[in-house]
């Protein structure tokens, strides 16, 4: 995993550093210049502009222009304007840094490609929120990344992201970013000894009109590893082409839900609930009841939150491991208000009684302690209905012996790598049959 500090905890980190802010100022300043060398193709005969604010973020810049005038560069130094800057091969933006909260009117965009120090200057380093920018093609950042970085709009604004280390000691980061190579126990194949009950799932969903939602959940979980799924919906009777041939359906009613899945709910990996479930009151209650009683790990979508939003006793009573799964307007209906500006803090305040995967252009997971994962991989195929039944889907396949907000955060980034093989046209029902191609590209790096 790579990690991620907010402002002030990067603050404490440069406070605590064993060498004097010179040294870690010169230090970024060579790795700016070799950064806009590397842009520039080269020094002789280059051109850039510099815009360099009071701070360290312009002292970094500086630092860097003087490195480049040795390598040939012709270096102009401009303080924060809305002045057009004179025609040149690169623009250095070091004018603000992460803790910059006001705003600012940037020049007009450059024709040029521009070189972000730390962070796009006006970019939230916290939030992400663009407080007057330029669009920048590449960002290079020190010792960690900074949530403003991964969180829209900064995410867009900063281009491609380099770290430049420093040798700052980031071990005491709460949250990291999830990568390709932090998924090969999340998502590890069968074993030897493996038989089909030995990572089962049990998936409750569909009410009339929405047996596609517990369709894709299902096709989401076996395609991802499920041993076995076995499916209810306490409303509806799920005939066989209403689901993969591969899952077996019991039918069930709202008054012999719970005791019925609890029967034998032991035998499985995973409960799933809430995909198209519909919000009667009767199923409501039976799926809150079940959310508190369930013995297994047990993941949370869709309707199901509607269920602990309207029993939220059903989360502070339950002993199992639970997942709720939801987006910014399940979130408010879940906790009273929508995300704050600030997502990290948001998302962490949520989960108190269960790890919360709050989905998003960047996804965040955070566990009961705090501890916080990024996923910054998702696209805008994924914005269509159904996709986040099949999230559920993967989530249960793979909460087996492994941290659950690991397996959340691997989930969405497995989910998320589907969708970039996948045609602009996408539909949900496309993803299943993309995750193993995703998954063997991904553990192949």
């Amino acid at each position: 995993m790579i990690p991620v500090v907010t402002p002030t905890e990067m603050k404490v980190i440069d406070a605590q550093a064993t060498e004097s802010e010179d040294v870690l100022i010169q230090r970024a300043g060579y790795a700016v210049a070799n950064a806009a060398l590397r842009m520039l193709g080269g020094g002789y005969g280059r051109r850039a502009n510099v815009i360099a604010g009071k701070g360290n973020n312009g002292q970094d810049g500086k630092v860097a222009a003087q490195l480049l005038e040795r390598r040939g560069v012709r270096c102009k130094i401009h303080s924060p304007s809305p002045n057009a800057l004179p025609e040149a091969d690169l623009v250095i933006d070091a004018a603000y840094g992460t803790g910059f909260r006001d705003q600012w009117e940037p020049p007009p965009q450059p024709q040029c490609p521009v070189l972000a120090v730390d962070i796009p200057s006006g970019i939230d380093g916290l939030t992400g929120q663009d407080n007057g920018s330029l669009q920048a093609n590449r960002t290079i950042t020190f010792g960690a990344l900074k949530p403003g970085l991964l969180l829209e709009p900064g995410a867009s604004r900063a281009g491609e992201i380099e770290i430049a280390e420093l040798g700052l000691n980031i071990d005491s980061s709460g949250c990291n970013l999830i990568t390709d190579q932090d998924l090969s126990l999340p998502l590890s194949q069968r074993s030897a000894t493996d038989h089909k009950w030995t990572n089962a799932v049990r998936l409750i969903a569909a009410s009339p009109g929405m047996t596609g939602a517990a369709q894709l959940a299902a096709s989401g979980a076996l395609r991802a590893g499920a041993g076995m799924i076995v499916v209810s919906s306490p409303t509806t009777n799920l005939q066989p082409n209403d689901m993969p041939p591969e899952a077996v359906t019991r039918q069930l009613t709202n008054k012999n839900l719970v005791p019925e899945v609890l029967k034998d709910l032991e035998r499985f990996a995973a409960l799933l609930i809430g995909p198209g479930l519909g919000t009667d009151p009767d199923t409501i209650a039976a799926a809150a009841e079940l959310i508190e009683r369930s013995p297994i790990p047990t993941i949370v979508d869709a309707d199901g939150l509607t269920a602990v939003a309207t029993h939220p006793t059903c989360l502070r009573n339950s002993s199992s491991t639970t997942v709720l799964t939801p987006h910014d307007g399940e979130f408010e209906k879940l906790t009273g208000s929508p995300p704050a500006a600030d997502r990290c803090a948001a998302v962490r305040g949520a989960a108190k009684n269960s790890a919360v995967l709050l989905k998003g252009p960047t996804t965040l997971v955070s566990d009961t302690n705090g501890d916080l994962i990024f996923v910054r991989n998702a696209n805008q195929r994924l914005a269509t209905a159904g996709t986040g039944d099949v999230l559920t889907g993967i989530i249960g396949a793979i909460i087996r012996n492994t941290p659950v907000h690991l397996a959340a955060a691997a989930a969405a980034h497995w989910h998320g790598q589907a969708a970039q093989l996948a045609q602009p046209d996408m539909t949900a029902s496309d993803l299943p049959l993309l995750l193993q191609p995703a998954r063997s590209a991904m553990l192949s790096q």
